[in-house]
């Protein structure tokens, strides 16, 4: 049995390897468009396909968010502007597809339902709470977790910049780079629609 399953593991391991060798994208931050791109740095390798390239771009702004591939895709008319790698709600708090619009907008967010209790001297008593759930300890109040370059579409659901571990991740919100979620948040306005899709 043990041979069998190396049998099956060596051809997948080498298929893997071969895959990142030959496709140049998995190594580096490739750089699209004119010299005037601003583009996000790889964390560890993995975000080589954030950029911005929208400065000399003109038509109605509007964002398309792919949730399979983990993607925000942001147009000037027909002109793709920027692209952002993504984490969006994980099980159980999934992103909803739709079609919907910025509806608020805030540079300096903060949640009211997640981040930590800290005491008066704002030292981090308990880390990472939902308020619906975690109790205040005694003498702590709530700090919410940043949410820089909000953007509302639905209900408590909107883009921010925020961490991206590779895969959906978040309490439903779409979380991007934190260049690229001021590139949107500074390129659309309020009403700039915004269609989520699976």
């Amino acid at each position: 049995m043990k041979r069998f399953r190396l049998f099956l593991l060596i051809p997948l391991l080498s298929i893997l390897a071969s895959c990142a060798s030959r496709d140049s994208r998995l190594a580096r931050t490739e750089y699209l468009g004119a010299p005037a791109v601003t583009q996000v740095a790889a964390r560890g390798g993995y975000d080589d396909l954030s950029y911005w390239d929208g400065a000399s771009a003109s038509g109605s702004p509007r964002i398309k968010i792919d949730l399979n591939q983990q993607r925000a895709y942001f147009y000037k008319g027909a002109t793709l502007a920027g692209v952002a790698v993504v984490s969006s709600g994980r099980e159980g708090y999934g992103t909803p597809p739709g079609k919907f619009k910025v509806v608020q907008k805030n540079a300096d967010h903060a949640s009211n339902l997640y981040g930590d209790y800290v005491d008066a001297a704002g030292n981090i008593v308990k880390k990472d709470v939902d308020v619906r759930k975690d109790p205040k300890p005694p003498g702590t109040t709530f700090r919410g977790a940043p949410m820089p370059y909000f953007m509302r579409i639905h209900g408590g659901v909107g883009m921010h910049a925020g961490f991206l571990p590779g895969y959906a991740a978040s309490h439903g919100c779409i979380r991007l780079p934190p260049a690229l979620a001021k590139q949107f948040f500074e390129n659309a306005p309020a009403g700039t629609p915004v269609e989520v899709v699976n």
